[in-house]
């Protein structure tokens, strides 16, 4: 059933990627209600809110402990709009609906690794985030909940193209994420008052694996397999396999179930990737991309495994193929190879750390959540929304990139990719030598870099080979000059302001 958003309530402690939804809500007439520093924000932005405290006749109180706990905010997410007695109750006691919630959480982890003052630590646990994000997202037949920044493009997406009307399955799908997100804070808090060291790599349950990386190396995987995964056929995983499997996921968690995506990891690095209009679309675009790297790749699709598509990939020697879901006859025909790993991909959440062992300790730092603090247009031509959403993809894939990383994308397409250079040039000319390889033509296609140029010759070199659109952090003390070249050749030239390094 198709809702129209007419009223939203925004409470969030990391206000990143907020300015463009709170515009879109604005210019769509929606009502905004808001607490604390995030209507304090929201003004500044132009764009008028009304306090939650005028809902609830409370000021904030308990040192901002009691904010939103009130029968007016609760009632107005948890009403059912198709009960009549809710109904009732709302208008008797003046209780208006609340059509979207937009809610994050006290950094509890983050204040965990930062201090072990335990007062500190407590008052990061947050008690009406997740109250409010467990109310909307139990009543996501009338209610829209976002619970984390990662999922505002699909918000976006849905405010610019539907007009702020919903659907039930897009309603459901982020009530899904919101329960997930809830789930693993209260994780992070139990495993703190239980003295659960989570970021110790050696907690968690011991599954030996047959090696490591490469035979003569012993491995084990500490954690739950089957807590991200159900498998459906084949041999048990590998050191590799799982490597691969986890660049997969956190490459398609990039990407919402709106429109089918299609993905190929080797060596966990993307070497085929395409979205379109249909799964089989996907796939052939993607392996097109390079089909010598997608042999013994690892393959990920963000929406269920149809027969047609099934038909096309059994045609390919794979290692693993990953999908929320798989249909009856395409599942016949994938499990028709013995070895063949089949993963059913669980809606898991991990921690948003993620560490590494050096020396003789451990690196930990938060994972690379975010694709750009900025959407800065700094060319001699403004992008169109084809490009716009080429350099957007194109933007993901690098992120996704071994370090130095280019990536070529055109009509939503990896067409040539750079990685793992010591040099952006390098890089560069791999990425126009692997397009050439396989006959794509880069007239109007666009190019992302994990990170700033330092010399305007990439900028040269790119256009030169007929690519018309750069996506880049910026950063360098010699900006101006790629940026020059683009004004002087009317180039699209976007700054975004994060960099994305992967070692």
């Amino acid at each position: 059933m198709n809702k129209k958003i007419k009223s939203a309530l925004i409470s969030v402690f990391n206000k990143d990627g907020l300015p463009n939804i709170i515009q879109l809500l604005h210019s769509l007439g929606i009502k905004i209600y808001s607490t604390g520093g995030t209507q304090k924000f929201i003004e500044e932005l132009g764009v008028s809110c009304i306090a939650v405290e005028s809902l609830t006749s409370y000021p904030s109180i308990l040192g901002g402990r009691v904010k939103t706990l009130h029968p007016s905010v609760f009632g107005g997410i948890l009403g059912r709009r198709d009960n009549e007695k809710d109904v009732e109750e709302m208008s008797q006691y003046n209780i208006p609906e609340i059509d979207l919630v937009i809610v994050d959480l006290y950094p509890f982890e983050e204040t965990v690794l930062s201090t072990n003052d335990e007062v500190a630590i407590i008052e990061k646990i947050d008690i009406g985030g997740p109250s409010m994000i467990r109310a909307a997202a139990k009543n996501f037949k009338d209610v829209v909940v976002v619970a984390a920044k990662k999922d505002y493009a699909d918000l976006e997406k849905i405010l610019t193209e539907q007009k702020g009307e919903t659907i039930l399955e897009q309603r459901k799908s982020f009530a899904i994420k919101a329960f997930d997100v809830c789930t693993g804070y209260d994780i992070a808090i139990s495993n703190y008052f239980n003295k659960t060291d989570f970021y110790n790599p050696f907690s968690g349950q011991k599954n030996p694996l047959r090696y490591g990386e490469n035979p003569h190396q012993q491995a084990t995987f500490y954690g739950s397999i089957n807590d991200n995964f159900v498998q459906l056929h084949g041999k048990e995983l590998s050191y590799n396999n799982l490597v691969d499997a986890d660049a997969a996921i956190q490459l398609m968690n990039e990407f919402s179930s709106l429109s089918p995506v299609f993905a190929i990891i080797k060596h966990t690095n993307v070497c085929g990737i395409a979205g379109g209009q249909s799964l089989k679309q996907a796939w052939d675009a993607a392996l097109q991309g390079d089909p010598e790297s997608a042999f013994g790749g690892v393959l990920i699709a963000n929406v269920e495994i149809d027969k047609e598509t099934a038909v096309a990939i059994n045609e390919l020697f794979f290692e693993v193929l990953i999908a929320p879901s798989f249909n009856d006859d395409a599942l016949q025909i994938l499990k028709t190879k013995k070895n063949r790993i089949i993963l059913q991909h669980k809606a898991t959440t991990s921690s948003i750390y993620q560490s590494k062992s050096i020396l003789n300790g451990t690196l930990t730092q938060q994972n690379d959540e975010g694709n750009f603090v900025e959407w800065k247009e700094t060319g001699g031509a403004d992008s169109t929304e084809i490009e716009k959403e080429n350099l957007a993809f194109a933007n993901i894939i690098c992120k996704h990139l071994k370090s130095n990383a280019i990536a070529l994308v055109k009509n939503k397409q990896l067409i040539g990719k750079g990685c793992g250079q010591t040099s952006r040039i390098d890089s560069l000319r791999q990425a126009i030598e692997k397009a050439k390889q396989f006959n794509f033509d880069l007239d109007g296609a666009v190019l992302a870099s994990d990170a700033f140029f330092p010399f305007d010759d990439c900028v040269k070199i790119a256009h030169a080979a007929g690519i018309t659109a750069f996506i880049q952090p910026g950063g360098s003390i010699r900006d101006k000059d790629s940026i020059e070249y683009c004004k002087q050749n009317n180039l699209v030239m976007v700054l975004t302001g994060m960099r994305h390094f992967k070692h």
